[in-house]
């Protein structure tokens, strides 16, 4: 083969072929010039992620076709510098937000992307948003009716057992136990210990939720945090979490740290509290009503027995009073109708003896005429005169006979004059005895 035939043919014009600095360096001189002050770009952020001083984090825009995502790289100086507008706002930059940032784009020679710098932020856009979605959520619960339903539940004159859905290390738990503490009442708390922010809080919330109101032996459940700004609190807008609070088959009460705003966490609850010291003001206020009312209750219960007591001490003392001169006058009575017969039966004894005595003086005169019937007549006249010691009642009751009446004196010689209840004055050769029939034989 001939050299000829190895030779190139005339070079034509190429396009200019960059090095891949040379690229990356053109690519920037086309977004500076094309963008030179700036782009304005909305999104959600996803993947925070803080590095020192600098933050990164992905914007992105669900579509029908699929997910649009630009990096974004915000870096300590511009952080600094929008920290005072984020405060003044109340957003705190996290996965989830809705955001409108301005930043200049930057292509990456090292890493072969496109980025961009972030430089300012639109509060009103992010406020915006939340409003939006808090009124959407609002909006859904009312046309579900559950605005009102944990309000319409009954809790419990004295609510002690409490459930809480609160972070275990926070200030909102060390709050809420220190006044539960300070008032001395027998409260129990069970606490599920949560996230209160960040990607899985709304998860971890719903669910704790949930848990405690399966549970029969509560009375109540409480959801604090701390406060924070409005999108962090905006966690307590979202809607699992407010579905839980209204679908609750126990009271909720919130306590979250709102100064102004009510989550809608708040709207739905059956009580919403300023902070968690006041929520759990507001449980020791109602223990401590019920405990009040229930002492007043007592005191007057108590007062009224002590009445009854004494009108009854009273009425028994005046009834006693009464049957004891109704004793007295009938014993008394029982009394002189026993003297009156013992007397008359005395009298009656003593004629006869008188009389038994002049029989015998007559007889014995007899005798003595007709000395032959004296063994006779004086035999008859002792028969006589033993016959008339017998019938002498003194003498019958010293041998333990008695004599009963009827409180009428009437003297009782069978039992069928008799009915249970009666009472009867029984005589003794020394005293009488009052009785009263409780059953009858023959």
């Amino acid at each position: 083969m001939s050299q000829g035939a190895l030779a190139f043919e005339p070079e034509e014009e190429l396009d200019p072929t960059y090095s891949v600095s040379e690229l990356a360096d053109a690519i920037n001189g086309v977004l500076r010039s094309q963008f030179d002050g700036g782009v304005w770009v909305r999104g959600e952020i996803q993947g925070w992620n803080e590095r020192g001083p600098h933050a990164y984090f992905r914007l992105v825009e669900v579509t029908d076709t699929g997910k649009a995502v630009v990096s974004v790289q915000f870096f300590a100086p511009q952080r600094n510098k929008l920290r005072s507008l984020l405060l003044k706002n109340g957003l705190h930059l996290a996965d989830g937000l809705k955001v409108r940032i301005h930043g200049h784009l930057d292509f990456f020679a090292g890493g072969g992307t496109l980025g961009l710098k972030m430089s300012g932020i639109d509060p009103r856009f992010t406020l915006g948003e939340l409003a939006l979605q808090r009124d959407d959520v609002l909006r859904r619960l009312g046309e579900a009716g559950l605005l009102e339903r944990n309000r319409s539940l009954a809790l419990s004159l004295a609510p002690l057992r409490i459930g809480v859905v609160t972070s275990r290390d926070s200030a909102a738990w060390a709050d809420f136990v220190h006044e539960i503490e300070r008032s001395g009442l027998a409260f129990v708390l069970r606490l599920v210990d949560v996230r209160v922010q960040g990607a899985t809080a709304v998860p971890e919330i719903t669910g704790a939720l949930r848990e405690l109101g399966r549970q029969p032996d509560l009375d109540a459940l409480v959801l604090i945090r701390g406060g924070g700004s409005r999108s962090e609190l905006a966690t307590f807008d979202a809607e699992p979490i407010a579905m839980a609070v209204a679908m609750s088959p126990l009271p909720v009460f919130t306590g979250l740290g709102h100064e102004i705003d009510r989550s809608v966490a708040d709207e739905v609850a059956y009580a919403a509290l300023k902070t968690p010291t006041a929520c759990a003001a507001a449980l020791v206020e109602r223990v401590a009503g019920f405990l009040q009312r229930t002492d007043a209750v007592w005191s007057r219960i108590r007062h009224l027995a002590d009445l009854g007591v004494q009108q009854s001490s009273a009425e028994l003392a005046s009834l006693a009073e009464g049957l004891r001169h109704q004793v007295l006058t009938a014993v008394s009575r029982s009394d002189d109708r026993l003297a009156g017969r013992s007397q008359r039966v005395g009298l009656a004894a003593q004629r006869a003896l008188q009389q038994a005595e002049q029989r015998a003086a007559t007889s014995a005169a007899a005798l003595r005429r007709v000395p032959q019937r004296l063994d006779h007549e004086q035999r008859h006249l002792e028969g006589i005169a033993q016959r008339v010691r017998l019938l002498d009642p003194a003498t019958t009751m010293a041998r333990g006979w008695t004599i009963t009446r009827t409180t009428d004196g009437r003297t009782v010689r069978s039992a069928a004059d008799l009915q249970p209840g009666d009472r009867l004055v029984t005589t003794f050769a020394t005293g009488t005895a009052t009785s009263r029939v409780e059953e009858t034989s023959s």
